[in-house]
């Protein structure tokens, strides 16, 4: 089992999916997971601290769990098939571990609110992760950007005409 740690949540340009991008704790590789706008906002929401008026689907889903004497121990993306991804929610129930399944983006959104780990198995992380090209690893390598990358923008302020702005130049 890989852990992975949710890089990001991005929307697609081309539709109103998203894709929950869910990044190797231990290594480079980035497991990208199309998911649908509402289980997107439901991940970003818990992430960003973001206050809402009424529980959401995944909060009541949590109180349930709570209320019933159950806990989260952990969400596994355990399987990928025909490019459907299948996860787990691992539950300790009186001491005996149960496994329910779920959409990988509901699984995600439960382990956000109960600060749980999220693993994927090892097949599926062989199969569908991808690594950041070589071009993006010097960049991030190297910084935001080196001094030749500067001249152009230098050029471009050194040659602004700012006469007409008000003000005593």
């Amino acid at each position: 089992m890989v852990e992975v740690t949710i890089d990001s949540v991005r929307v697609s340009l081309m539709s109103q999916h998203r894709v929950v991008v869910l990044r190797e704790i231990d290594g480079e590789r980035f497991l990208p997971i199309w998911i649908g706008p509402f289980e997107a906002d439901a991940i970003t929401i818990e992430l960003q601290g973001v206050e809402v008026a009424r529980p959401l689907t995944h909060d009541l889903l949590k109180s349930m769990i709570t209320l019933l004497g159950a806990e989260v121990q952990q969400v596994i993306i355990n399987d990928l098939n025909n490019d459907t991804f299948y996860a787990r929610i691992v539950l300790d129930v009186d001491g005996d571990d149960i496994e329910v399944d779920s959409r990988p983006s509901d699984a995600i959104a439960l382990a956000v609110r109960c600060s749980v780990p999220v693993v994927v198995a090892d097949h599926v992380m062989d199969k569908a992760s991808i690594m950041p090209e070589d071009d993006a690893r010097e960049d991030s390598d190297r910084g935001p950007t080196d001094e030749e990358d500067l001249d152009v923008f230098r050029d471009f302020v050194e040659g602004l005409d700012l006469g007409g702005l008000g003000g005593d130049a």
